[in-house]
């Protein structure tokens, strides 16, 4: 079974402004930022390297939802995890965790 907490997004987050105007949406890096720092509070990760190793972004997360995260350790010190806002995956990473050399 997955870990999981959710993300809120509020409606005047302070990218909806600029990031589309009329169109708003919440940029991938925030998204990746947000949920990284969910994972690492949960889990007790501090602040050690980490690589990006994969990521997707399948649909838009607007200002004002709701992302539910959720993930789970896979091999070699990796963690895995999706997004999904009502049940409709958003996005989908995995972050290798601890000592980076290359």
């Amino acid at each position: 079974m997955p870990n999981r907490t959710a993300i809120h997004f509020p409606p005047d987050h302070p990218t909806a402004a600029g990031h589309f105007p009329g169109n708003p949406i919440i940029p991938g890096a925030v998204l990746l930022d947000t949920a990284l720092t969910a994972i690492a509070a949960a889990e007790g990760l501090t602040s050690a390297p980490s690589r990006l190793r994969a990521a997707k972004f399948l649909h838009p997360v607007r200002p004002g939802d709701r992302m539910l995260v959720e993930w789970q350790a896979a091999p070699a010190g990796a963690i895995a995890f999706t997004g999904s806002v009502n049940g409709r995956p958003v996005m989908t990473a995995t972050i290798m965790t601890g000592s980076v050399t290359s």
